[in-house]
């Protein structure tokens, strides 16, 4: 919500630099425009917040500023009397051409562009308001699991290429790449040479310790007797070994993190509030339900309609017209996270929920390529979210889908036939 000119006493835009950010101040009763810098160290930080609470008397103090997550809004967002105004860089960008059609670019103009765009257009912009603690560290845990596991993801890719290259009996004898097993099986075995020389026993007793049955370890110890090696190259060998060693050591040293993560989000899901509701929807299991948690949040004011929920996650497209033509794309000034959480969600439903099963269906049929069918259900999913959150109800498929049929939709005819 804006707050009103009555109630600041000044507006600040900031443009946030690694070691120093520029400033423009306009106090609200029309004074002249003022122009600075603050480092960024907490003492700097702290003083001048201090200053401005004491400058102002403590009133509302209106702050943008390019960043919605980051080091600067962390520092700022502890002081009661500032209402800060993050926005995208993009929105910053295109204000600054208007006032700036000649390309004129530095950082004290740039806070000065901040604080016209906030001046001038404020009743458009969001005030940024907090969450409670434990839905920010929900969002955080999950933000920061995702690129752990983006990481594992990058590192097992890798290891999988070398292993075609030098060692693909691994491939065979291991499955995936990112199990305790593989990381276990390729620290000691690192080349065919050293897993032919390996004894039988050995081999057998590792796959024991990690739960295969009598069964698979008799076919991997036959498939390991049996094999020829794919490459000799003395070179290729030796250089392949350190590096198919060394990926599998960072592999395992990620594993006991993830678990940690996967712990500690359990913990505070089970004692958040509005969990039961996003843990109701089908697919959302444990990785996904904290994630659609923390992209709504606990401040049931902060969206009014679905429709801003789709819009800031980029499932909705946009539409462009000029004259006679109009076009649809995808909408790419979004949170990339948030997006990629609502389309995995809505992916993983289509095991689940047989309406979504269904509805995905229907956009194949029409034409529609996977990647776009599944944003289409992303999108039609948000709406059945958001009157979950706001009403404060776990979701129930029979229900949803007995309101389906008594509506009379078309996704009825589809869920018999996919049935």
């Amino acid at each position: 919500m804006y707050t009103t000119e009555a109630e600041l006493a000044a507006y600040i835009g900031i443009d946030w630099g690694d070691k120093t950010h520029a400033i423009a101040l306009l106090p609200a009763r029309g004074a002249q425009e003022e122009h600075g810098e603050l480092a960024h160290t907490p003492e700097a930080i702290d003083a001048w917040a201090t200053q401005l609470r004491k400058r102002f008397g403590g009133r509302r103090v209106a702050v943008i500023l390019e960043q919605s997550k980051g080091a600067l809004i962390y520092a700022l967002m502890k002081y009661d009397f500032l209402v800060l105004y993050p926005v995208n860089p993009k929105q910053v960008a295109y204000f600054r051409e208007v006032l700036a059609p000649g390309g004129n670019k530095d950082d004290p103009f740039d806070a000065h562009t901040a604080l016209r765009l906030l001046v001038s257009h404020g009743d458009c912009l969001r005030a940024w308001t907090p969450d409670d603690a434990r839905t920010r560290l929900i969002g955080i845990l999950c933000e920061d699991r995702r690129r752990l596991v983006e990481q594992r993801t990058r590192l097992s890719n890798q290891l999988q290429s070398r292993l075609k290259q030098v060692f693909p009996l691994a491939l065979e004898v291991l499955g995936s790449l990112t199990t305790d097993l593989a990381a276990a099986f390729l620290s000691r075995w690192s080349s065919f040479d050293e897993l032919r020389q390996a004894a039988a026993d050995d081999v057998a007793a590792l796959y024991r310790a990690h739960g295969l049955g009598r069964a698979k370890i008799e076919e991997r110890l036959q498939r390991i007797a049996t094999a020829v090696p794919l490459a000799t190259d003395a070179a290729l060998v030796a250089g392949g070994r350190l590096l198919i060693r060394t990926l599998s050591l960072q592999l395992a040293a990620l594993a006991e993190p993830l678990r940690e993560y996967d712990r500690q989000l359990a913990e505070h899901m089970q004692q958040h509030p509005d969990a039961a509701i996003f843990q109701s929807f089908p697919g959302a299991g444990d990785a996904l339900a904290p994630r659609l948690l923390a992209a709504f949040g606990t401040d049931r004011d902060r969206l009014q309609e679905a429709h801003e929920m789709q819009d800031i996650s980029g499932i909705s497209p946009v539409t462009r017209r000029s004259g006679r033509t109009t076009s649809v794309r995808r909408r790419w000034a979004c949170s990339k996270f948030l997006r990629q959480t609502f389309q995995e969600f809505a992916q993983h439903s289509l095991a689940k929920s047989a309406w979504a099963k269904a509805y995905y269906n229907m956009q194949r049929q029409r034409g529609k390529k996977h990647h776009a069918a599944v944003r289409a259900l992303a999108f039609k999913w948000i709406r059945v979210l958001f009157r979950c959150w706001k009403e404060r109800t776990p979701y129930d498929e029979l229900a949803y889908c007995g309101r389906l049929l008594q509506s009379g939709s078309p996704l009825c005819a589809h869920m018999t036939t996919s049935a």
